[in-house]
């Protein structure tokens, strides 16, 4: 990306620590460091403005209750914002911040990578984002309070917005408050979240429309955790078992533990699907009433599509969690498997423990996420660096999520796959975008089929729901071949549905 000019507009009244205020202390200003780029996208170049900052954001007596960081482009030499649509996005955790989403597939910089291998030690390397969809939409990456610069204010408290519920009203609100600040009412909206964040963008696109009048015109889930449900591995239950076994079928033929491997992975897969709602989880149903021969025969389905001995499947009586299946697939090779993308390896220090300890992707790719992020950040983006920019909010005192959802039952896991069938109900013109990596243990595809599957929808609804699929992980976007591809996915469903010619 060549940057054609640079200026900085930075509004606050003295310096704040990151450290929260109290109601003694004066709130904040906004914050906008606002530079110039351009970038190169399908061929075309696009001149666009970045703006790094945080607003303020009010709760209904009009306190300021959060000093709300984002970090948005926009395209330049657009007079009519009824003709640019405007997309929301970010990660989840919860308690993550923006810059996978940011520094991976949506904004105009990406970090290079070795996918699906380590990236070596600095210095890491960041190029100009050809994958972006800045060509098709606007972009605001918004960062939750306690990730970015965002932190509470005035007699708010970080804790405060630590939870389910209080996360979907306090992003919902952030989004209001941009698009009335940058006159984007009438803008084609988008809201996409990846991981935790799917689950925030069920509650978030069903506040907006219920209690703040804002329809929006379509919703990209990446790797999807609508219902905690079917993805939560409960003494007693075995939707988990059933939901996981598909995902563990991809990694076995990817690390080529399925004996005479098919050369189609989708049609394997579908195979795979098939026996997991049909034998498998009418054995599972079964308890220990099951036969010995129905046993018996399951037990050797199973081996041979997930890549494990028939005796440790014996002993697991064919129940066997995520991270177990990580540590198990390649012990005899001393080596542990990925949970975020299976298709990623690492060594294994303990060959006789039964859970994986690390995550190898993460192991692989985040330092240089993390050191080529900060330095986009406070260099090309030209953010104060008095303003410290937190990852994670995992490390802050008192970091604790409220689990509880007001439309999910007392007692039950959070499920906002309810939230987003009242939204698709009421606004029945919403779409919905899946996107999906075949290797990603942390967010099951054949989970989010379940999700999807059993939200009630209306039959003249189940339409509006689009699924897209990658040989690839949970960020499917870092693997190159496949970033195109989810590119384009995510640009043709902007295009195909915000009436924008």
């Amino acid at each position: 990306m060549k940057k054609i000019s640079c200026f900085v507009l930075l509004l606050c009244i003295g310096r704040f620590s990151n450290a929260q205020t109290t109601a003694n202390d004066s709130i904040p200003k906004e914050i906008k460091s606002i530079t110039k780029h351009s970038v190169v996208i399908d061929g075309k170049t696009i001149s666009y403005t970045a703006t790094a900052g945080a607003l303020i954001l009010k709760n209904e007596k009009d306190e300021p209750i959060a000093l709300f960081g984002y970090t948005a482009y926009t395209k330049d030499g657009e007079s009519d914002a009824s003709k640019r649509p405007v997309t929301f996005a970010y990660n989840g955790g919860p308690g993550s911040s923006s810059y996978w989403l940011h520094m991976g597939i949506i904004g105009p910089k990406r970090v290079v990578l070795n996918d699906p291998y380590n990236v070596p030690p600095p210095p890491y390397k960041m190029e100009d984002n050809n994958n972006s969809i800045l060509d098709v939409s606007d972009i605001v990456m918004i960062d939750p309070v306690g990730t970015g610069i965002s932190h509470a204010v005035g007699k708010a408290k970080n804790k405060d917005f630590w939870g389910v519920d209080q996360d979907i009203k306090s992003v919902s609100g952030f989004i209001k408050t941009y698009i009335t600040q940058n006159e984007r009412w009438n803008s084609p909206k988008y809201i996409l979240g990846e991981s935790y964040g799917t689950l925030r963008s069920g509650g978030v696109t069903n506040y907006l429309q219920e209690n703040m009048n804002i329809a929006v015109n379509g919703v990209v889930l990446v790797s999807s955790i609508l219902n905690y449900a079917s993805q939560i591995f409960v003494d007693g239950s075995d939707i988990a078992y059933i939901t996981y076994m598909p995902t563990y079928a991809a990694t076995a033929w990817y690390h080529n533990k399925v004996p005479n491997k098919p050369l189609d992975v989708a049609a394997f897969l579908k195979d795979a699907r098939a026996f997991a709602s049909g034998e498998y989880a009418a054995a599972l149903m079964k308890g220990d009433n099951i036969s010995d021969a129905e046993k018996e025969s399951v037990i050797s389905k199973l081996s041979y599509y997930t890549g494990l001995s028939k005796d440790y499947l014996i002993k697991a009586n064919m129940r066997v969690k995520e991270v177990q299946f990580l540590q198990e697939l390649l012990r005899d090779e001393h080596k542990v498997v990925g949970r975020i993308d299976t298709r990623y390896t690492g060594i294994s220090q303990d060959l006789l423990g039964e859970f994986a300890q690390t995550d190898p992707q993460g192991d692989a790719i985040s330092t240089a996420f993390t050191a080529v992020f900060m330095n986009y950040y406070y260099g090309d983006l030209k953010m104060d660096k008095n303003y410290s920019y937190k990852t994670s909010a995992y490390s802050l005192e008192g970091f604790d999520w409220d689990w509880k959802h007001n439309i999910t039952e007392a007692g039950a896991m959070p499920n906002t796959a309810a939230d987003l069938a009242q939204s698709m109900s009421h606004n029945p013109s919403l779409k919905v975008l899946s996107l999906n990596g075949y290797f990603d243990l942390a967010c099951a595809f054949f989970a989010t089929e379940y999700d999807v599957t059993h939200m009630g929808l209306a039959k003249q609804l189940k339409q509006n729901i689009i699924f897209k699929y990658y040989e690839a992980g949970h960020m499917m976007y870092i693997n190159p071949k496949e970033a195109v591809v989810c590119k384009k996915d995510i640009a043709d469903f902007i295009k195909e549905t915000s009436g924008v010619k």
